[in-house]
């Protein structure tokens, strides 16, 4: 018997029966999962593991009654980890029995996942409401599979959440680390300089008054403690081991997928100045920070004609220095001539370079009420699934697909890949270690200039002086103290930071000269910086490899219509301080011209220099291709020919318990066990519904037999079959 609603759920009932017909069911639940999202901690690594077991969940419950398509899970072995599933689900009506599997499976999921979220009240209200519109009572927790949809579903969580629990995230201790610490005491934000950081290339915590993350939720204590810096040791999706690399510190694990090398490192002998890779890269986000004046009368045009297209990426520090305009923003990418949907130009959009920045940094950073970076590529996934031009063709071939099986789809392909870049960029991190750009600007801005040894403050590990954007301070300027005290000190041109600000709803800090021992990077004051290590950029691997699997899905680099857009309303958008003082809507022709723009907002948000982008950029477009590749091998099950009476089609194959048996019959069939020289070892009748069974073998020793199926006296199909006891 379903509970009774209370009033506000009751509300949501309504709200949520008025859109059914808007949305297939996928959908939403996986914008309820983003509303789940939003409201907890922000934390990229843990919700890309949340949004690809929500994906599972709904994959395996569509896959296990569609007939066609293998589970991924479901009634298999996965690392270890093996999933029940001894006789097939019946079923009347497919697609509702899909349906309703899906809802129960996500619902028990989300439950799980966020019963410790600080809105989970309000969330659990939502959810309800949701199950009471679609007619499924969220009261039903029956788990045996047999049972109908609903059991399934409930099931499909069960099993999700105890793969969970020992798949390397520690979820059972809060996703604590186990053993990282970090080398470097922490950097107090509120005073000037970086006096006693202990290595430049190392990570550095952050002391705040109070921390606020990017979903807006206070943390507890005015420390940073890294985020998943042990995340290399998760399980992944498809991620191979022979992309793998494992490396120990202090005695202590780290697995590192697709190693790019380390970064360029922090060099205090060699008197290189700006030619020295480590003082560029940092350089380049303080005076990229001067960017952010709306006021300066510098104009982009920010459509396609000029932005997104790049023709290549940098390999080398050589190329990076051409690739990256150290002192004018932006990259080398080169516009469209044409919009390849329409044959016409894209229509010119001249605004502010300062308002363009601004609004860049805080629509990819995902500002308040954070999605995080893999939520935020769902969002844009939703959103072209919303385009009336989108054909839901898998890679732009063959039939249109079901708008449920399209979802279903497409959100396991992209989940896998979100996870996997989790994995992939999360151990980098927690291996390399590296510093961010308020640690190494204001570490640097500690020992002085590197660019003259006959001028003052002079240091081969200090900062580069580059005249209009980085100088010494003068005797008589603003900047020198009441008593001269900072004359020789270094200043940068670059934004003013938060103390220049009082009310964000209409103040403005603009740019100018700051000491660079105040140098903040362009985020909320509670914010500052990431709590993880910087190098490799997460933005900018979740966001190349999503763009290649919206590319490969849809068969098609272009947005539908050859263009994507969000809009950011005049003096609406920004939070922290006021603005864009005029509309503007960011656009992009492709999926990756969306990725290459993410990636250099983080650069204006002071959070990556240039050498943490492009290396993420690279794994990315692999990471991408290799997960819609993976995903597609559970899609199509090879199922005999009917008339082709040779073989049936057993899995797993080695297995140590059962094999899931796939013929062209339905109903009973006698299925027969015979060892190498034809001895029978096991008999026994199977029922087949949807060409589908499952033979138990745990009673057989490890060896090799051939699995027999009769009807009647006729011999229909034979295979061989591998025991294999643990």
């Amino acid at each position: 018997m379903m509970r009774k609603l209370t009033l506000a759920a009751l509300a949501l009932f309504f709200l949520y029966t008025a859109q059914a017909q808007q949305h297939t069911v996928a959908r939403r639940w996986n914008e309820m999962l983003l509303t789940a999202i939003s409201g907890d901690l922000a934390r990229p690594t843990v919700h890309a593991r949340n949004l690809f077991h929500t994906s599972v969940a709904m994959y395996d419950a569509w896959a296990v009654y569609s007939g066609t398509a293998e589970t991924y899970l479901l009634g298999k072995e996965l690392y270890g980890f093996k999933t029940e599933l001894t006789s097939l689900p019946s079923y009347t009506d497919r697609q509702a029995a899909q349906e309703e599997a899906i809802s129960y499976a996500v619902y028990r999921l989300l439950k799980h996942r966020f019963a410790k979220s600080s809105r989970a009240d309000l969330l659990f209200l939502e959810m309800d409401g949701l199950m009471a519109s679609l007619g499924y009572d969220p009261d039903y927790t029956n788990t045996s599979y047999t049972c109908g949809p609903a059991a399934m579903g409930n099931y499909i969580a069960q099993s999700i959440i105890e793969f969970g629990l020992q798949d390397g995230s520690n979820e059972a201790n809060n996703y604590q680390n186990v053993f990282y610490q970090p080398v470097n005491p922490p950097l107090v934000v509120a005073s000037p300089g970086n006096p006693d950081v202990a290595d430049l290339d190392r990570w550095q915590p952050l002391e705040l008054e109070q921390f606020i993350d990017q979903s807006g939720n206070p943390i507890a204590g005015n420390v940073q403690t890294a985020l998943s810096p042990e995340w290399g040791q998760v399980l992944p999706f498809s991620l191979k081991t022979s992309d793998a690399s494992l490396y120990f510190r202090d005695g202590y694990p780290y697995v590192v997928y697709h190693d790019p090398g380390a970064p360029a490192l922090y060099d205090t002998v060699a008197p290189l100045g700006l030619d020295d890779d480590y003082q560029w890269n940092h350089l380049l986000v303080s005076i990229w920070g001067s960017h952010h004046d709306p006021t300066d009368g510098v104009l982009w045009d920010i459509s396609p004609n000029t932005i997104g297209n790049n023709p290549s990426y940098p390999t080398t520090p050589a190329e990076m220095r051409q690739f990256y305009k150290l002192e004018d923003g932006g990259d080398a990418s080169q516009g469209y001539t044409l919009n390849p949907k329409t044959g016409q130009p894209y229509a010119t959009q001249v605004v502010p370079r300062g308002d363009f920045t601004r609004v860049l940094a805080e629509f990819w950073a995902d500002g308040p009420a954070s999605v995080t970076p893999p939520g935020h590529w769902y969002e844009i996934l939703n959103y072209v699934n919303d385009q009336p031009s989108l054909v839901r063709k898998w890679r732009g071939q063959g039939p249109e697909l079901p708008p449920l099986e399209w979802d279903v789809k497409s959100y396991f392909a992209l989940g896998g890949a979100m996870h996997d870049v989790a994995i992939t960029a999360w151990g980098i991190k927690g291996w390399y270690d590296s510093s961010r750009p308020i640690t190494a600007l204001r570490g640097m801005a500690e020992l002085g200039q590197s660019s003259d040894p006959a001028l003052p403050h002079y240091h081969p590990g200090g900062m580069p002086l580059v005249p209009g954007f980085v100088e010494l301070i003068q005797p008589g300027d603003t900047l020198q103290g009441p008593q001269g005290q900072f004359v020789n000190d270094i200043k940068v041109l670059t934004w003013k930071g938060p103390t220049h600000i009082q009310s964000p709803a209409s103040d403005v800090a603009g740019v100018g000269w700051v000491r660079a021992k105040e140098w903040y990077s362009y985020q909320r004051p509670t914010f500052v910086s990431p709590p993880f290590p910087g190098f490799i950029s997460g933005h900018s691997t979740y966001s190349r490899a999503a763009a290649e699997v919206l590319t490969a899905i849809t068969g098609d680099p272009f947005f539908p219509g050859g263009m994507g857009e969000f809009k950011a309303d005049r003096n609406l958008y920004l939070v922290f301080e006021d603005g864009p003082s005029q509309t503007l809507t960011l656009q992009w022709a492709t999926y990756r011209d969306a990725s290459d723009q993410c990636s250099l907002s983080r650069i204006w948000g002071g959070i990556h220099p240039p050498m943490d982008d492009i290396p993420g950029r690279f794994i990315g477009m692999k990471i991408g291709p290799d997960a819609v590749a993976f995903a597609e091998r559970f899609f199509t099950k090879t199922t005999p020919t009917p008339g082709l009476v040779e073989e049936l089609w057993l899995y797993p194959n080695p297995t140590s318990c059962s094999l899931q048996i796939e013929y062209p019959h339905e109903g009973e069939m006698t299925v027969q066990v015979y060892t190498t020289d034809k001895r029978l070892v096991l008999s026994t009748e199977l029922l087949f519904t949807d060409n589908r069974s499952v033979l138990d073998l745990s009673d057989l020793p490890s060896g090799v037999y051939v699995v027999s199926g009769m009807v009647g006296n006729e011999r229909r199909a034979k295979f061989a079959a591998n025991v294999v006891r643990e």
